[in-house]
């Protein structure tokens, strides 16, 4: 095992899928000359060209429905969106051709293709730039999304992404860029849809993904302070969504408290909690808590980001709750 930084994940599995497999190729704004936004795609321009790391106009719209083309065509595209606030732009690219177009055609066009980029809150950039999509994405049929929390799922999970044969929403972090983790030299995949336990436990079960994870562990490491053994599960995708992983720890912490940083009204915690009271309702000593932001705008002051999104506090009183302290 060696450490690298998530950025340097990120670049190794497309790196790697690009070497492996001609028809892949990278698109987006400052992808190529500047080395990506966030340095991502460093060294890509040198390496594979400018055929296939390409730079795009200021224009989501027009380079996702160029994506789409280039995959009914039998190409594998990874398209960049320097962050996912603006895939909004490109929503009617995404969710009316990319996600739609195996059903529409009865099966002929496949659309193997990654969007990819950051999501949600990367400190003080105030209520446009900092929102969370997974939900709406995850929404969608013919979509599978992947928001990945360290730098070993990163690689992974992106590889496995890029030769996947559906679409797939790839949703990163600013804030998790320059994170290092341990990934090996050699090749591996993650599937999508298959959630892990990054922390074991016996009477609570929390369940996060994304960043949000670093919340989760971290109120994991307080609550064994006080003789509170949390059990942390990383969904790591959101689409699909792995129920019975979360359905067996209930079933043996009796508690379940979800963290999740998009807005609370159709959350993807409402969606599990649902699933959970269905399917392990008899297991559950206590009413399901989930943390969300909160139900406004995010502010640029970090007074005001600290207040609204999920956070270590909130995390330790929820579980409280469900163990009834």
């Amino acid at each position: 095992m060696r450490e690298i930084q998530f950025r340097e994940a990120l670049r190794e599995a497309m790196q790697e899928e690009m070497r492996r497999d001609e028809s892949v190729f990278l698109m987006g704004e400052e992808v190529a000359e500047y080395n990506g936004a966030y340095k991502v795609s460093q060294g890509m321009l040198d390496e594979f060209g400018a055929k296939r790391v390409i730079d795009t106009p200021i224009t989501e719209l027009g380079f996702a429905g160029l994506g789409v083309g280039a995959a009914m065509n039998g190409l594998r595209p990874i398209i960049e969106f320097m962050t996912f606030n603006f895939s909004l732009v490109a929503i009617d690219q995404v969710i009316n051709s990319a996600a739609k177009m195996l059903y529409m055609s009865g099966g002929q066009f496949p659309i193997p293709m990654v969007f990819r980029g950051p999501t949600g809150n990367a400190g003080m950039l105030s209520a446009q730039h900092s929102q969370n999509f997974e939900n709406w994405y995850a929404n969608t049929p013919g979509l599978k999304v992947v928001v990945p929390s360290n730098p070993y799922d990163a690689k992974g999970l992106l590889k496995a992404s890029i030769r996947d044969n559906d679409p797939v929403i790839f949703m990163e972090s600013e804030l998790m860029y320059g994170d290092k983790g341990e990934v090996p030299e050699g090749e591996y995949i993650i599937p999508i849809g298959q959630a892990d336990v990054k922390r074991e436990g016996s009477d609570v079960t929390i369940v996060s993904f994304g960043k949000i994870m670093k919340v989760a562990l971290e109120a994991a490491d307080e609550l064994a302070k006080k003789g509170i053994s949390a059990e942390v599960i990383d969904l790591r995708s959101v689409r699909p969504i792995d129920y019975k992983s979360v359905v067996e720890s209930v079933k043996k912490t009796n508690r379940l408290v979800i963290v999740e940083e998009a807005w609370p009204i159709a959350s993807l915690a409402s969606e599990i909690t649902y699933h959970v009271q269905k399917y392990a309702f008899d297991y559950l000593d206590a009413p399901v808590q989930k943390i969300n932001s909160m139900d406004i705008p995010l502010g640029y002051a970090p007074t005001l980001i600290e207040a609204t999104l999920p956070n270590v506090k909130r995390t330790l009183e929820a579980v409280e709750s469900v163990m009834y302290k």
